[in-house]
């Protein structure tokens, strides 16, 4: 019997020694899993967060897209109007010059042309930026000379020397001007 008792004895250590080991098995199993788990949720997070700077970027080229289809559309007749304005500053030299009787046919036929071609800028949002007797402004006017005259206040826009133009809200040349000090 005793031998019985002992063989019971060694069967229940054997077993007990299994399950100690199965539990041990089980539990860097479990440990393995886990760190395969949190591994997988930080590459899905990361994966996640790329997707999401990916549409973010999408959408900001999407706008930046169609703002700059908008302003082509709406600046298209920057280049034929800045083209066109040296031969405008031309036709207002000539048309300053004194007229006689034998030019005097002339100066009209070259008046009508440079109506004409005001009223063409004109329908393209083009105008002409008023200056004397304004507030100089850096943006729409260039100082080429400075003076003392009481009759203007400090820093306002005395003579123009060459015209600046707008195109609706931009300007595509800024007027030459006189400013008092």
């Amino acid at each position: 019997m005793e031998e019985r008792n002992e063989q019971a004895v060694e069967e229940q250590m054997e077993a007990a020694a299994e399950v100690t080991e199965q539990e041990a098995a089980e539990e860097t199993t479990t440990e393995a899993v886990d760190a395969e788990h949190a591994a997988l949720e930080a590459k899905l997070a990361e994966t996640e967060n790329r997707l999401l700077r990916l549409q973010a970027d999408f959408d900001n080229y999407r706008r930046r897209a169609q703002k700059e289809a908008l302003d082509a559309e709406k600046y298209k007749a920057q280049n034929l109007a800045t083209g066109i304005l040296p031969a405008l500053d031309n036709f207002e030299r000539a048309l300053k010059t004194e007229a006689n009787e034998a030019n005097q046919a002339l100066l009209q036929g070259m008046e009508m042309v440079y109506r004409q071609l005001l009223e063409a800028l004109q329908q393209e949002g083009v105008t002409a930026i008023e200056s004397v007797g304004q507030p100089f402004d850096p943006y729409q006017h260039q100082a080429v000379m400075q003076v003392s005259d009481s009759n203007y206040d400090s820093n306002t826009v005395v003579e123009e020397f060459q015209k600046g133009y707008k195109l609706k809200d931009r300007v595509i040349r800024v007027a030459m001007v006189k400013v008092n000090e």
